[in-house]
């Protein structure tokens, strides 16, 4: 049997075809994860890639004459908003600035147009409409319809929390319904989002629902649910209403050159001298994860409302960490450098490793060589040999690459947290006035390719030179593009990002020259 399967057999061939994959250079193998690193870059330019509207009308909100009504303040510690009858619009984040050179507070729907409707639809008698003018100013307001029954109005604030309080009493003597209804009009805000998709959000049946602007050009969505809540997401801003009322229906649709979201509850009877009170909140602010944690107590699923992409399970420790140590310095960009260098410390023994299975794989190229002439008609016994020859110098041809494939995970959830991360919003560090976009003088991308050359010349041991067409010989010449592709594709990154990427080269420069005192 054994004599059979030395000759020219099929199982010989087929050994063949596969000590011949394994002789492939360690080139291909990292040419493969470069692909794969450029496919994901691909997919980021595919989403920061300017958006085009679709001309079709789905839909046309009609506009209703409102000028007649009067318009009201109302303010809190954190916002200010204008009260309209039914409606709320130009809320001002009085924690936020608009600008990185000017103290006005940033304004949610505050364009012509944009608004927040809370009202009733009722059956029976009469409910102010968006047109009815109310009596009383601020956070208080009252109506009375012609049947005697009293509509009361109370607005309060927690945090980035609006809660409007609608309380009605039935003086008419018959019974009557209401259904509860909310709405957000508004204008797509795409140029401001850069790097994410962004558009409705909504929370059904226990899910978090997202459709993005180009989708809702083209179609609507209903969704039935107990409870939930309709919205928009941007950037850094979210703005949800949710009725504290069963059988709801919630839909998302363009209409005209605005979007809507809206909800529905289902009918509440109300006897004669019956008084019914429907809640509604409505959240308007920062997509902070410990301000959604905090407004999860009246709103229930908007914590989950953030995507932090595939490694949220890194991206979100990495946020807390951050914030963590922008507690203590202040700064946003020397927090960026610590944690830089406390992932760096972590993944010590890693790089330690990868660097001392680097410098054997120089050393025993001589000895790969000789084999590979030795048994370059014997392909079983070469790769007997060369898995010899590797378990003698205990390493493996794929070992130098894992600190970078580890670093891989590392960088997209990080480059997601920072987009997504509203105090990255307007973080100054040195010359940089907003680390969350990209360096106007591209001084750090430039910093970042140096020293990453500079890091590839120091991972390259000191040995005699080896064959031209060996595998680490093929693998120093396509790594010497890196530094140069590395700078293209960094220069429109968050500043953020390329701080951490160059930061972690001009750590590794140091951890290599004390490898190579430790290794001589």
């Amino acid at each position: 049997m054994v004599q059979y399967m030395d000759r020219n057999s099929g199982f010989n061939q087929w050994n063949a075809n596969r000590n011949a994959a394994n002789k492939k250079s360690m080139f291909s193998g990292f040419l493969w994860w470069f692909v794969v690193f450029m496919a994901a870059w691909w997919a980021i330019g595919a989403i920061m890639s300017p958006k085009t509207k679709n001309a079709e009308v789905v839909e046309t909100v009609s506009t209703l004459d409102v000028s007649a009504v009067p318009q009201y303040g109302f303010e809190s510690e954190k916002l200010n908003a204008t009260v309209q009858g039914l409606r709320v619009s130009n809320v001002r984040l009085s924690d936020f600035s608009a600008t990185t050179d000017s103290d006005a507070p940033v304004a949610l729907l505050s364009g012509d147009g944009n608004f927040i409707e809370v009202g009733l639809l009722a059956s029976g008698t009469n409910a102010p409409v968006a047109t009815t003018v109310w009596s009383g100013r601020g956070d208080s307001y009252n109506w009375r319809n012609s049947d005697k029954v009293e509509f009361a109005r109370n607005m309060s604030a927690d945090g980035y929390v609006l809660t409007i309080t609608d309380t009605i009493k039935n003086n008419s003597g018959k019974t009557f319904s209401v259904s509860p209804y909310a709405r957000i009009v508004r204008e797509n805000d795409m140029k401001s989002s850069s790097g994410l998709k962004t558009g409705s959000i909504v929370y059904a049946n226990s899910d978090v629902e997202e459709e993005y602007w180009k989708t809702l050009d083209k179609k609507s969505y209903a969704y039935s649910t107990t409870n939930g809540f309709a919205g928009f997401a941007d950037q850094y801003w979210e703005t949800v209403v949710s009725i504290d009322s069963p059988d709801q229906t919630i839909r998302v649709k363009k209409s005209g050159d605005k979007y809507v979201a809206d909800a529905a509850a289902g009918a509440v009877s109300v006897a004669p001298n019956q008084t019914v009170t429907i809640t509604t909140n409505i959240f308007v602010g920062p997509r902070d994860q410990s301000v959604l944690d905090t407004a999860e107590q009246k709103i229930k699923g908007i914590s989950e409302t953030v995507d932090y992409g595939w490694f949220w399970f890194l991206a979100r420790p990495m946020l807390w960490v951050l914030n963590g140590i922008h507690h203590i310095v202040m700064n946003y960009g020397v927090a960026i450098i610590i944690m830089t260098i406390l992932l760096r410390l972590l993944m010590w023994p890693l790089t330690r490793k990868s660097y001392v299975n680097m410098a054997a794989m120089q050393k025993m190229q001589p000895e790969m060589q000789r084999i590979q002439k030795l048994y370059a008609n014997d392909k079983m016994r070469l790769q007997m040999e060369m898995m010899k020859l590797y378990q003698t110098h205990k390493t493996s041809p794929m070992s130098g690459c894992l600190p970078m494939l580890i670093q891989i995970p590392i960088f997209f959830a990080l480059y997601k947290a920072l987009l997504v991360s509203v105090q990255m919003r307007n973080a100054h560090f040195l010359w940089i006035s907003d680390l969350a976009a990209m360096d106007p003088y591209f001084i750090l991308p430039i910093l970042m390719g140096a020293t990453m050359w500079w890091q590839q010349r120091l991972q390259s041991p000191s040995t005699p030179k080896s064959n031209a067409n060996d595998a680490v010989s093929q693998t120093q010449r396509a790594m010497r593009w890196m530094p140069i592709l590395f700078t293209i594709m960094f220069a429109w990154m968050p500043a953020g990002l390329v701080l951490y990427w160059t930061v972690s080269n001009v750590f590794g420069i140091i951890q290599m020259q004390i490898i190579k005192k430790q290794s001589k």
